[in-house]
């Protein structure tokens, strides 16, 4: 069973698997997200992932993902037993043809993000805020001032980042700690079995872990590494159920990745594990401490990746 991951410097200890929420309102709602969230909790889960955007590009309800992680907090009366994330700043996805290059950055844009936040999820404070995007225009000092100014507030306790590159998350460590700040105690970024071969997303304001930052969550623990897009989109899952013709039109299908996805068949075998908890597996065997975010279409899927902290997986496994 992998531990509970500690990030220095809070008193945050987290599951090693977060619950992604990007589905909720649109998977599941009501009851089944009462299921969902119940029993991710019963098999020791503490930490909940949301994003004001979250799933704006379906209309018509805004902040839907919020919205359902807000009436099962309100219904089960547990937001004291849990680690709640939120990000703000994200591109206006409620417009016909969004500009992901439109930064929505400003303090007043980041202050009116996490106020409808607040309200959306029926709560008074958020364990954790994040910048959902950067906006390299804006000097890192005042962002982080921004921050500071919400921690002061007591409307958040800590905050993080994502899609940030490792250069820019070093300029905001370097401020932090010239003004005694903690900074960013947690990083959203784009990391799986298959990002080293995928070819490049269609949205480019998403950052993936590249060797650099690798290099600088290998000497950074004090900001933890919460890989996005754990289980590839589904891409190894549909390949052994369905074969090659089935992933052509995937971002992950490249040569490099049908390696890949030999690899995860024999350790299915291995292991008598399943696509996801192979996947999964995947983060823990890494140079540096990775908390993986994991988002369910259903309650059988949640069960089967929590399985994934009973397999004693080695780095072996996993060369790639």
């Amino acid at each position: 069973m992998q531990n509970k991951i500690v990030i220095p410097q809070t008193d945050l200890s987290l599951c090693p698997i977060g619950l992604g929420t990007v589905g909720a309102g649109l998977d599941w709602d009501g009851a089944d997200a009462d299921l969902i969230f119940n029993t991710y909790m019963e098999l020791g889960g503490n930490l909940i992932d949301s994003a004001h955007v979250y799933s704006d590009w379906v209309k018509p309800e805004i902040a839907r993902s919020e919205r359902v992680v807000g009436d099962w907090l309100e219904r089960s009366k547990k937001r004291h037993d849990i680690v709640l994330i939120t990000k703000g700043g994200h591109p206006d996805m409620t417009v016909e043809t969004p500009d992901l290059h439109n930064s929505r950055m400003k303090k007043s844009d980041m202050e009116k993000d996490l106020n409808e936040s607040l309200k959306q999820l029926r709560t008074d404070y958020i364990d954790l805020y994040f910048y959902h995007r950067d906006d390299t225009a804006q000097p890192v000092e005042d962002l982080i001032e921004v921050m500071q100014g919400f921690v002061k507030e007591g409307k958040i306790r800590y905050y993080g980042c994502s899609n940030w590159s490792a250069a820019r998350m070093a300029e905001a460590d370097a401020y932090c700690k010239a003004k005694g700040y903690r900074g960013f105690v947690a990083n959203q970024a784009l990391l799986n079995i298959g990002s080293k071969y995928m070819n490049p997303l269609d949205d480019d304001t998403m950052c993936a872990i590249d060797d650099a930052m690798y290099e600088y969550h290998r000497k950074t623990p004090e900001n933890l590494a919460m890989p996005y897009m754990g289980v590839c989109s589904g891409f190894f899952h549909l390949y052994v159920a369905k074969g090659e013709d089935a992933v052509k039109n995937s971002p992950y299908y490249t040569p490099g990745n049908l390696a890949v996805a030999k690899k995860v068949k024999a350790l299915m075998e291995k292991y008598e594990a399943s696509v996801s908890q192979v996947v999964l597996g995947y983060f823990y065997q890494q140079d540096f401490a990775c908390l993986p975010l994991y988002g369910p279409q259903n309650v059988e899927q949640l069960k089967d990746a929590m399985g994934t902290l009973d397999i004693a997986f080695v780095k072996e496994d996993y060369d790639l």
